[in-house]
Parts: structure tokens; sequence; C-alpha cells
């Protein structure tokens, strides 16, 4: 049977899993709830980085991401953080969407799977 890891597991889930060199993240949101969309966006993806890299692997890697946003109208400014924390990497399969967020300062929650 194959091995799976987890990390950062609490009793609802856990921050990261891998199974067969694949990567999963839960939803990451930003900790200053105080920013504006761009500034939250950059705390998500580098909370993104520090868990790839955890994992043993980088945002070149991304086969996936899931984009929530508390105003679809924000994607435009996410969306310029985003490209430039992408660089010339491949570009992963991707969803954005509007929802409502569990704390309303929350402007931005992603979640990606990559491999290693």
């Amino acid at each position: 049977m194959s091995k799976i890891t987890r990390q950062g597991s609490n009793p609802i889930l856990s921050s990261s899993v891998e199974y067969h060199n694949f990567v999963y993240l839960a939803g990451m949101t930003a900790d200053d709830l105080s920013q504006d969309i761009a500034g939250q966006t950059q705390q998500v993806l580098a909370k993104i980085d520090a868990a790839l890299e955890a994992n043993g692997t980088d945002n070149t890697r991304l086969l996936q991401a899931q984009i929530w946003l508390k105003d679809i109208r924000d994607r435009d400014a996410m969306n310029k953080v985003w490209v430039n924390w992408l660089g010339e990497a491949g570009r992963p399969v991707r969803a954005c969407v509007e929802a409502n967020m569990a704390d309303p300062r929350h402007l931005v929650e992603i979640m990606v799977t990559a491999c290693r």
C-alpha cells in the first residue's frame, strides 16, 4: 500500500497531503487581513511557496489551482500578483470564482496541487 504523508494536521484538515509524488495543499488565506487584494494575494502565495518547499517542490510544478475571491471584481488585481508569482513557469489549470468567505475580511483563498 502506498504511503500518504500529511503535514500540519488538526482535527479538521491537513495543510498538505502528499501521495505518489502529488502534493495537495489546503486552501490558504492571508494572515494580515488589513491588506487589500494585492497584499493578501502576496501573503497567500508566500505561504504556498513555503508549503510547496516543505513538500519538496515549487510553483514551477503546479498542476491545478482553485481561487476564491470575496469580490470577483478583484480578479484583475489578483491576477497581476498571480502572473508575477508564476514568472515563466508553466501555467496550471485553474478556476477562479466569487465566494462567501468564512471571515468577511478574507479577500482571497487559494488551493493548489503540484507534483514533485
